[in-house]
């Protein structure tokens, strides 16, 4: 039991929370870029789930609104919906996850972010946690 505290209070004190973007309770994250939003999992989330072996999504193009789901991942321990964190049109995959869904683990805040959204409604940004918030509840 020792050796498993010391490796969970391990991976809290490396845990990745980038002060820039905004969180969900559903742990994902978002990076503005004017009239954009980039998506893409928590550090949190990826170690929740474990090796990421897939990531599906088959909403490219299409409207849908916040706290919809926009994809699947799925990952040695289980598979997971994902959320939209805010209410837009996804214009963007990364594709790059089709051949190498590792990337969600190496890289959750850089090449493993999943999909781009055409902001629809900025109002629901304010919504959305702080790195501060999201640290708290996530306990990292």
């Amino acid at each position: 039991m020792l050796v498993s505290m010391e490796v969970f209070l391990l991976n809290q004190l490396t845990m990745e929370t980038p002060d820039n973007l905004k969180y969900t309770q559903e742990h994902e994250w978002v990076k503005i870029d004017g009239d954009t939003a980039t998506v893409g999992i928590t550090d949190f989330a990826q170690s929740e789930l474990g090796d990421i072996v897939y990531v599906e999504v088959e909403t490219v193009d299409q409207s849908l609104a916040q706290n919809e789901v926009f994809g699947t991942v799925e990952a040695v321990k289980a598979v997971s919906d994902l959320f939209m964190p805010i209410s837009g049109t996804i214009i963007a995959f990364n594709e790059k996850l089709e051949d190498d869904s590792e990337l969600v683990n190496n890289s959750p805040y850089e090449d493993g972010w999943m999909i781009k959204i055409k902001i629809e409604n900025p109002e629901e940004l304010e919504a959305l946690m702080s790195a501060e918030a999201y640290k708290e509840l996530t306990n990292a």
